[in-house]
């Protein structure tokens, strides 16, 4: 984000509602100097583990911006290091610097709307509401139904449960 950006609702995206940060993210695509969202797929994540497959993630956004940032400002307390760019990792960072709330915005406002096209072909798991989340009624419907092929298998719920046939 540029030098001084601030916006009245911006935060740490969970502490955002889900209106607010459908309202942020064009200002913030618009605004960034730079942004990109990049995912990594359920299966990768079961092969590599999620702490990796965020890391992946991360680098192949970074991969896509079309300026090439001189800091990398990361949220949390652990990073694997980008070729090239110096980082720094800041806990609970989103309620620190606009960047990073901005990123977590841009994120979670990508992956639910991941969710809701999820959502079009398998609505029995509530993901329109409960976005992946394990919710009660996303439990219950694994354990009725089976789990779909986007499911991650390594997810504690889901080793157990047969795939949707």
């Amino acid at each position: 984000m540029p030098p001084g950006f601030r916006h009245n609702l911006l935060n740490d995206s969970k502490q955002v509602t889900e209106g607010d940060r459908n309202t942020l993210r064009p200002i913030i695509e618009r605004k960034a100097i730079a942004w990109a969202v990049a995912m990594v797929d359920h299966e990768e994540i079961d092969r590599i583990n999620i702490l990796k497959a965020s890391f992946k993630a991360m680098h192949l956004a970074i991969d896509q911006l079309a300026t090439r940032p001189d800091l990398l400002l990361i949220d949390g307390h652990i990073f694997s290091p980008y070729f090239g760019i110096v980082h720094q990792c800041v806990i609970q960072g989103d309620a620190i610097y606009a960047s990073i709330a901005a990123a977590s915005i841009l994120a979670k406002t990508h992956r639910d709307e991941y969710m809701l096209r999820l959502h079009e072909e398998y609505p029995h798991y509530g993901w329109n509401e409960n976005k992946g989340y394990g919710t009660a009624h996303h439990r219950a419907q694994i354990t009725e139904k089976g789990i779909s092929p986007y499911h991650r298998k390594t997810f504690g719920i889901c080793k157990p449960v047969p795939a949707v046939v």
